[in-house]
């Protein structure tokens, strides 16, 4: 069995998702390209070699829906003879492809591969692949009565079930901002990120990150999510979600440069990490943004490995509830986990997530000398991936 690595990892600064937002002029295949291109030039690879491109991607309409990773890496200049492929498991999906990326490797199926995630959110909206759809139908409504709802009132219930307070999350939200801050000042991200050329110049900055951001003034937002109905249904909510403790819509894309250890020192390349576990479960579905729990558990029994083993936790921050009652459940040092800011500071552009969280972990690993990292993100439907990876450089 080969044995894959991660020989690089690349990714876009993160624009804010909206009209005006620093890469929203950009077209998501383009944004992918350029990250692509990039990648395999800096490494001295022939495009020609690479067995196939795997890209998260989660609203697969309008711009994005014709298989992006083709578009992209033709864009990129790579042959017609490399083919791609589109995954979609909600959040994770970046996650995921390298996951089948790093797996493939194992098989034999792959030598080199490149896997990734692309979304464009200021130009394909969340949501926009099922608008004015239910997609639940009867039986599962049924059978988790009261009943599925949105991810923002799955964050109230998670928040209602760990006793989290309104404070709490905004708290750790500007946590996020001053950590993300911190790391951009000091030039931590210079690493992992690819300017990208726009129509409007240069973007080479994450564009998210508050470095102001306050207790008080997250303190006045208002929550969007409240609703007398389903208040009652579901027993009362003491309402706590805002836009403050809640990811940002956002523009971005990432890859990643795998391949076999054996073609890595065939090519005199070093690689930044290999994989030591692998692991995706499904959870309660109402909650929905649970399954990071069990997912760490089950990938730490899989690679023989305890928590305190680990010295980088990234817990994706969909909203703050999540990585708060990851840490309460299992007890894990908060000063481990998500170390240079997470999703609240630095956004979360779906199906490129998992592929600029692990991009910003390995780089991470290698600048501070950690070991061990380990990966999780909560996906639609109550499912995580989980990933734990050792650096090798």
């Amino acid at each position: 069995m080969k044995n894959p690595v991660i020989v690089d990892a690349l990714r876009t600064p993160i624009g804010r998702g909206k009209q005006g937002g620093s890469l929203s002029s950009v077209h998501p295949s383009d944004l992918l390209g350029q990250v692509l291109k990039a990648l395999v030039e800096r490494n001295g690879i022939d495009p020609a070699r690479v067995d196939d491109v795997l890209i998260g991607c989660v609203s697969q309409v309008g711009e994005q829906s014709a298989t992006p990773g083709r578009w992209a890496l033709l864009a990129a200049g790579f042959p017609a003879s490399v083919p791609s492929v589109t995954i979609d498991r909600k959040c994770g999906s970046g996650q995921q492809a390298i996951h089948f990326a790093a797996q493939g490797i194992m098989a034999g199926a792959y030598d080199i591969v490149i896997a990734g995630g692309v979304e464009s959110m200021s130009r394909v909206p969340m949501g926009s692949a099922r608008i004015g759809m239910d997609p639940f139908g009867d039986g599962a409504n049924t059978r988790y009565a009261p009943g599925l709802v949105g991810q923002g009132v799955s964050a109230e219930l998670v928040a209602r079930k760990w006793g989290l307070s309104r404070e709490e999350l905004d708290d750790y939200s500007v946590r996020s901002h001053h950590l993300a801050a911190r790391a951009q000042a000091a030039g931590r991200f210079k690493d992992e990120i690819l300017p990208i050329l726009t129509p409007e110049g240069l973007v080479d900055q994450d564009e998210t990150i508050r470095a102001n951001s306050t207790l008080e003034g997250l303190s006045g937002l208002k929550t969007p999510f409240a609703d007398p109905a389903l208040d009652e249904r579901f027993g009362g909510i003491d309402w706590k979600i805002t836009a403050g403790n809640s990811s940002q819509i956002t523009d971005g894309a990432s890859a990643l440069l795998l391949m076999s250890e054996e073609t890595a020192a065939a090519l005199n390349l070093t690689p930044l990490a290999r994989f030591v576990g692998f692991d995706a479960v499904g959870d309660d579905p109402t909650l929905m943004l649970t399954a990071p729990i069990p997912s760490t558990r089950r990938v730490l029994e899989k690679a023989g490995l305890s928590l305190d083993d680990i010295g980088h936790y990234e817990v994706n921050e969909a909203f703050a509830p999540v990585p708060l009652a990851w840490l309460k459940e299992l007890g894990a040092d908060p000063e481990r986990l998500n170390p240079r800011g997470g999703a609240i500071a630095l956004g979360h552009p779906l199906g490129a997530s998992g592929a600029r969280i692990m991009t910003t972990m390995v780089h991470a690993m290698s600048q501070t000398g950690t070991r061990y990292g380990l990966q999780t993100i909560c996906e639609a439907g109550g499912m995580a991936n989980a990933t734990i990876l050792e650096a090798m450089n």
